[in-house]
């Protein structure tokens, strides 16, 4: 799967060299967009044997930088699976075998575009910091009560992908695919997510220069001041 991924970014990054630059307007040009989604992490390899897909979402900026080919993407992924516990923790007596727990992870990419008409197709490279959410269970026998409980763990990440978007009247519609890596090992296995993730992009630059204004900086990030 991750090589499926490394050759459809290379795919699109390639295809950004293949069409003509005439006729194109600057949509991305100095903007500020809001992208939401909703999709699922798919787990590869090892990890499929700990965790199964559920619905997951994310929420970050689409930043064009001044050269608009260019962007950066600020991103928080909250990714959700299915949890089964394979080794013993020594805290508890006993293990679980299904439950669910949760990836936060922020991921600060760098990215290129390629922009055609109302196409775009992108390719995006980031690191990531997060905390993941193991679930437990303390059996409380007198009580005869199972008191469920979490262990986070602070990890850090990698995150890749590439995607694709078109412009309707007032928003865009994308799909992004992208493969995330955890560095810290969860029950002793390697973290390997597969994410697909589709939603809807909004312009909200002038929110920006509303604040730009308020707080007294001189400039425009929609290029009021400076025209293309």
């Amino acid at each position: 799967m991750k090589r499926f991924l490394l050759a459809f970014i290379v795919l699109l990054l390639l295809s950004m060299n293949t069409y003509a630059q005439g006729g194109v307007d600057t949509i991305h040009y100095r903007k500020v967009y809001y992208w939401g989604t909703t999709g699922m992490g798919f787990p590869i390899g090892k990890t499929k044997d700990i965790l199964s897909p559920k619905f997951s979402g994310s929420i970050g900026l689409d930043i064009s930088l001044k050269n608009s080919m260019f962007f950066v993407s600020p991103t928080l992924y909250t990714l959700s699976f299915k949890y089964k516990q394979l080794l013993p923790d020594p805290d508890f007596a006993y293990r679980i075998e299904d439950a669910n727990t949760n990836f936060y992870t922020f991921a600060f990419s760098g990215g290129v575009r390629k922009q055609m008409r109302r196409l775009n197709v992108y390719g995006f490279l980031g690191p990531g910091v997060g905390l993941t959410s193991e679930p437990r269970a303390n059996v409380l026998t007198e009580q005869k009560l199972v008191k469920m409980e979490n262990k986070n763990h602070f990890n850090l990440s990698s995150k890749l992908g590439a995607g694709a978007d078109y412009k309707f009247n007032g928003f865009f519609l994308g799909l992004e695919l992208g493969y995330l890596h955890n560095f810290r090992k969860i029950q002793h296995t390697p973290v390997n997510i597969f994410t697909v993730m589709i939603g809807l992009k909004s312009d909200i630059t002038q929110i920006g220069d509303r604040v730009i204004d308020v707080i007294g900086i001189d400039g425009s990030i929609s290029g009021k001041k400076e025209k293309k």
